[in-house]
C-alpha cells in the first residue's frame, strides 16, 4: 500500500508518502519553531493557524517528491491524538476531506504509537516481529514513558514521568540559562562544551512507592518526576548566580546529565531479568547525543539490540504515521471518518 500520511499534533506541520509501512517515498515538515520563539514555546492558536496556511502546500510537496500521482495513493492516514486539540483538528479535517475527495479511506492514528514505530523507518532495523517483543521507550515534548510491547499494535505503559516530560525539563531549563527555545537542542550543544562536575549534581527524579499519581500497571521504580529538578536548578541559580558562558555550559551539562541518567536508569531496571530482545527510543528528546550514547551502553550491557529512530524522524513527522498505518495498524473503516480529535488519547487505548 501507498500511503499519504498527515501530522499536525503540536507545530510541525507535516505530510509524507510511505510505501508498504517502510520505504519512505517522501517527508515534508514545515517547522513553526520561529513563529513560537519570541514567546519561548508553543502557542495554540499561533500554530493551528499555521497549520491552516501551510497544510495544503506541505501535502502537495510531499507528492510531487514522491513521483506519484494523487490517484495511486491507496490510503490517508492522520494523526487524531494525543496533542494540541486546535493543531489536530486542521490535520483531522484536512485529511477527511482529501480522503472523501479522492475516494480513498482514511486511517486514525495514535501519535505516541507512531513514536514507537519511528524506528522501523531506518533501512537496518529488523521487521517488527522479529525486534518484539521489545521495551519502548518514548521521550519527546509532551510524553516521557516506557512501554512494554509483546508484539505491534499491544502495548503496556510500566513508567512514566508524573508530571513533565523530558523536552519540557530542557525548554525550562533553556529558558532560565537564556539558552533560547527550543530547549532541547541548545541545552545539547551547550554540554557539549563542558565536562561533567563532580560538585554540580541535580536529583534524578526518583518516585516513592505509593504516589498519589501511581495506577494501573505503572511500577514505582520506573517512574520518574522531573518537576523538582526544574526547581532545583532554579534555586541553583539563585543562590551561585552565573559568572560567564563557561558556567552556563557546565550547568547545562549536569542538568542534562540528570535528566539522560534518569532515563538511562528506568530501562536499565525495566530490563534486567526481561525477555525483551530489543530498546526502541523515540521521539524528539532521543535526538540528544549524550542520551544515545548513554544507552548504546546500556543495550550493550543488558544484550539487547538498540533500536533509535534516524534524526530526521525523532521529531514529529508524517512518514511515522504513514508508515504506522501502512503496516495494518490505526482506526479504520467507518470508524475513521467518525473520530473526532483525542488531545489525550493514551497509548494502553490500544491494548486488546
Amino acid at each position: 500500500m501507498t500511503i499519504l500520511g498527515v501530522e499536525t499534533s503540536c507545530d510541525e506541520t507535516a505530510a509524507a508518502v510511505v510505501r508498504d509501512g517502510r520505504e519512505v517515498l517522501s517527508s515534508i515538515v514545515y517547522s513553526q519553531v520561529a513563529l513560537h520563539q519570541p514567546y519561548g514555546g508553543v502557542v495554540p492558536e499561533i500554530a493551528s493557524r499555521s497549520h491552516v496556511e501551510k497544510m495544503p502546500g506541505v501535502m502537495t510537496q510531499a507528492m510531487e517528491a514522491a513521483g506519484i500521482s494523487w490517484p495511486a495513493i491507496d490510503a490517508i492516514a492522520v494523526t487524531y491524538g494525543p496533542g494540541l486539540a486546535s493543531s489536530l483538528v486542521v490535520g483531522l479535517a484536512a485529511a477527511k476531506g482529501l480522503a472523501l475527495r479522492l475516494g480513498k479511506p482514511l486511517i486514525g492514528i495514535n501519535h505516541i504509537e507512531a513514536h514507537l514505530f519511528s524506528v522501523f523507518l531506518s533501512p537496518e532495523a529488523p521487521p517488527p516481529e522479529e525486534a518484539c517483543p521489545l521495551l519502548g521507550l518514548v521521550v519527546s515534548g509532551g510524553h516521557s514513558m516506557l512501554v512494554d510491547t509483546p508484539q505491534l499494535g499491544c502495548y503496556r505503559i510500566i513508567g512514566q514521568t508524573l508530571d513533565d516530560a523530558a523536552g519540557e525539563a530542557f525548554d525550562k531549563a533553556a529558558q532560565l540559562l537564556g539558552l533560547g527555545y527550543p530547549g532541547g537542542p541548545a541545552i545539547d550543544r551547550a554540554a557539549r562544551q563542558a565536562t561533567l562536575r563532580s560538585d554540580l549534581v541535580f536529583p534524578q527524579g526518583r518516585v516513592r512507592a505509593g504516589h498519589h499519581l501511581m495506577a494501573g500497571a505503572l511500577r514505582p521504580e520506573l517512574c520518574v518526576s522531573f518537576s523538582g529538578l526544574k526547581t532545583a536548578l532554579m534555586y541553583h541559580l539563585r543562590t551561585h548566580p552565573v559568572t560567564g558562558p563557561e558556567e552556563v555550559n557546565a550547568i547545562a551539562a549536569s542538568y542534562q546529565e540528570a535528566i539522560v541518567s534518569a532515563l538511562v536508569d528506568r530501562c536499565d531496571r525495566a530490563l534486567r531479568g526481561s525477555h525483551y530482545r530489543c530498546l526502541a527510543v523515540g521521539g524528539g528528546v532521543s535526538l540528544n547525543a549524550r542520551l544515545r550514547v548513554r544507552l548504546q551502553e546500556l543495550a550493550e550491557r543488558r544484550h539487547v539490540r538498540l533500536l533509535l529512530a534516524q534524526p530526521k524522524y525523532c521529531g514529529d513527522n508524517a512518514a511515522m504515521i504513514a508508515g504506522l498505518a501502512g503496516a495494518g495498524h490505526g482506526v479504520r473503516g467507518a470508524a475513521a471518518m467518525a473520530l473526532d480529535v483525542s488531545p489525550s488519547l493514551a497509548l494502553d487505548a490500544l491494548a486488546p
